[in-house]
């Protein structure tokens, strides 16, 4: 008697998140008619999900091609730059991230605005959430700034970006982050300039807090046209 496939996790058994229909992610796609997705393949489910897609592509003399991606799937995610506008400072959070350790950062502690991935929120409910966990505060109106895909050559990622006032005199300690999730985070106050020299100098390295910086002085909280108007 042959004895019944054990399936395969993700795809027709729920893996250890409880996820199934993995490969089938982009096989309808049809917004682009020089694209048709041939084949959906998965190639791990671990926390997040890589997938290897076959897919036919028109290039612009007509001629179609098979090609072959590989997507890492982790979900997106939102951020947020908390400012404190009378003392023009920024308040950034310090944690060590191991794959820019690997990848060449001195003891892999990067400076950061408070961020996360949404799950199953809407991208304000989930900057809120992080925030609050990673510096204590409860932050109050929100400015959208935009939205990005940080890496699209592999990485499916979408970031949200906000930026909040904040009041320094109301934060309490100078650690966050939840325990329960492995994290230690430092919380840092910095003057604006400050900030900005630390891009200039390698101090700051990751990208959507310096995309923000940046924002925050050319179109936010800190630029001289919002100066103007307020």
């Amino acid at each position: 008697m042959t004895e019944p496939s054990p399936g395969i996790p993700g795809v027709d058994v729920p893996d250890h998140r409880g996820r199934t229909g993995l490969h089938l992610t982009g096989r309808d796609l049809d917004g682009n008619p020089r694209v048709r997705v041939e084949d959906v393949e998965l190639l791990a489910a671990g926390w997040h999900v890589l997938r290897r897609t076959t897919l036919q592509y028109q290039d612009a003399a007509g001629t179609w091609a098979r090609q072959q991606r590989e997507t890492y799937d982790r979900g997106n995610g939102a951020t947020v730059l908390l400012y404190d506008p009378a003392a023009r400072r920024v308040l950034l959070t310090r944690q060590f991230r191991f794959p820019v350790y690997v990848n060449g950062h001195p003891d892999g502690m990067l400076i950061e605005t408070a961020a996360g991935l949404l799950d199953d929120d809407d991208p304000v409910t989930a900057i809120r959430r992080e925030a609050a966990e990673e510096t204590g505060l409860e932050i109050g109106e929100l400015e959208h700034v935009y939205d990005v895909f940080m890496s699209p050559g592999s990485v499916t990622e979408r970031i949200h970006f906000y930026a909040a006032p904040y009041d320094g005199s109301t934060r309490i300690g100078d650690r966050g982050g939840l325990a329960e999730e492995g994290e230690d985070i430092e919380i840092l106050e910095i003057d604006i300039l400050e900030a900005l020299a630390m891009i200039r100098d390698g101090r700051i390295q990751d990208a959507k807090t310096i995309m923000l910086l940046h924002w925050s002085v050319l179109d936010g909280p800190f630029s001289a046209e919002r100066g103007r108007k307020e």
